[in-house]
């Protein structure tokens, strides 16, 4: 696979992960032409090793991989603390197989035969919502800093993914008013990808970091119409 003259330059890297050649090999001729640093892995644990190596500014992953699935790799990753933007692609396209996608710290779904150019959509808004805003935000003792993707509580801290991150800092800015769905999946995904029940998903894995091992909880359901941080009592 060679370079080709890039269209639109974004000098964004990208690992893809993907153990069948033509599809790797046609996401990669795409992504080249339009600017991208693509980097290549066929299996799982090829995959795992590079991406917690090198730095990457998205992950293309294929579920179906030998030697470590997807769902176990993208789990091993964020497990090290790793937050980089994970688009996983698959041929399950059940809401449960997306939900636990989400659920083992995917950022995005796209289910195969997919549009090229909607992967590059992806990506861009993947990327792009990546970027982080540059101050620290704290509500009563909640804190997070978006350019470390870490979060403390009372003291400890707690790494989070890029969409773990970028759904706390909406929380944070927005209090004490309410979140609506809308505005959520707005920060989480841009206009590209994201869904009410992957929302409801990323919020119960936050909970799981900045609730559960407190007395109080904090992130707080406002029926119908989304979410909104409480201060303890």
């Amino acid at each position: 696979m060679h370079a080709h003259a890039a269209n639109t330059a974004t000098g964004l890297r990208v690992l893809v992960i993907e153990d069948q050649h033509d599809i790797a090999a046609n996401i990669w001729d795409f992504l080249e032409r339009r600017g991208y640093l693509v980097d290549h892995c066929a299996d799982g644990a090829s995959g795992l090793a590079r991406a917690l190596r090198d730095p990457f500014d998205a992950i293309v992953l294929d579920l179906g991989l030998p030697r470590l699935d997807g769902l176990d790799l993208c789990r091993r990753l964020r497990a090290a603390g790793h937050g980089v933007p994970v688009l996983m692609l698959t041929a399950r396209d059940t809401l449960d197989d997306k939900l636990r996608g989400y659920a083992e710290g995917a950022d995005d779904y796209m289910v195969k035969p997919f549009a090229m150019r909607e992967l590059d959509a992806r990506l861009r808004a993947l990327t792009r919502h990546a970027a982080p805003p540059m101050q620290a935000l704290a509500v009563a003792g909640l804190h997070y800093d978006p350019q470390a993707m870490l979060a403390s509580r009372e003291g400890q801290r707690i790494p989070l993914t890029r969409l773990q991150g970028a759904l706390l800092a909406a929380l944070l800015r927005n209090h004490p008013n309410v979140s609506t769905h809308q505005s959520l999946l707005r920060a989480g995904w841009g206009n590209e990808g994201g869904d009410l029940p992957a929302l409801q998903t990323q919020v119960y894995e936050l909970r799981a970091l900045v609730d559960r091992p407190f007395a109080h909880a904090m992130i707080q359901s406002v029926r119908g119409v989304g979410y909104r941080l409480v201060a303890p009592p």
